[in-house]
């Protein structure tokens, strides 16, 4: 039976405008580092810059490693810290959180753990594909059902689906070791709904802009940079990126369409430390 969800009521015809952010690995401490960056800082520094844009999103996704330390205090910084975009913050859980502590400490002013999200002729799917104890990715069974009952119950409306791990490889052997290990799978399946319109990661810490071609048409493939270190893109060994931390806007159409962007904090105030050999 699908849970209740959580629904937005917006003019009839208007986009659904979204801001995603991912894998900020907080720490209780806000001088904790991860690889020579400031996670709070830089998260502090992409929400600056999403402030100072002319995009005004209704929704946050924060799609998972919210925390590096697993510190009931990580999350609740993340609360303070989104707490000043004054928007609905919908939230999923990443291979470094810690589900129970995550569930009890992202508590806050329009801080949502539901996975299902309903506004403006779109239903957003918040999918689980962490599995305890391991750095890689599964897709359950129990979340294909929680999509084909979604999909049963609102067959009029485009959906989203929203998860931490990537479905597809990205080119990085050291790294697609850790992807969602049913990922054909489950675009397959994904891929017999006609209204499933995109789908939306993290954990990859780089952009990724593709898709997928379903039976009813082409699905958007979506990964988007981390608030904090970035992974080098299609290298066979664990190396970090010099760009700088970043974060995802979507525009969702009424009719459909899924127009995105993403956009980084600017200058290079957040240099990784390049001699790490992983974390």
């Amino acid at each position: 039976m699908l849970k209740e969800a959580v629904s937005y009521q917006l003019p009839e015809g208007e986009s659904l405008r979204l801001l995603q952010i991912t894998d900020p690995h907080l720490f209780a401490d806000h001088e904790g580092e991860l690889l020579g960056v400031n996670t709070a800082s830089s998260l502090q520094a992409v929400l600056d810059t999403y402030k100072a844009s002319d995009f005004h999103a209704q929704l946050m996704l924060a799609t998972g490693d919210i925390s590096q330390d697993f510190s009931a205090d990580s999350y609740r910084n993340f609360v303070k810290a989104v707490a000043q975009l004054d928007m609905p913050c919908h939230y999923l859980p990443g291979n470094h959180d810690d589900p129970r502590i995550m569930h009890l400490h992202m508590q806050g002013y329009r801080v949502f753990g539901q996975q299902r999200i309903l506004a403006a002729g779109w239903q957003i799917l918040m999918l689980d594909s962490t599995v305890r104890g391991k750095p890689g990715g599964h897709m359950a069974e129990a979340q294909f059902a929680i999509i084909e009952a979604a999909i049963a119950a609102h067959p009029d409306l485009h959906t989203l689906l929203v998860m931490h791990h990537n479905p597809v490889l990205v080119g990085s052997a050291w790294l697609d070791q850790h992807c969602m290990d049913n990922g054909e799978e489950f675009l397959e399946r994904v891929g017999r709904y006609a209204n499933v319109r995109g789908v939306l990661w993290g954990h990859v810490h780089q952009r990724l802009d593709s898709s997928y071609q379903g039976r009813h048409g082409a699905i958007h493939l979506m990964a988007t940079p981390s608030t904090c270190i970035q992974f080098e893109p299609k290298s066979s060994f664990f190396a970090l990126d010099s760009r700088q931390p970043g974060f995802r806007l979507l525009e969702l159409g009424a009719d459909g369409s899924i127009h995105s962007q993403v956009q980084r904090v600017a200058g290079d105030s957040f240099a990784p430390d390049n001699s790490a050999s992983g974390y």
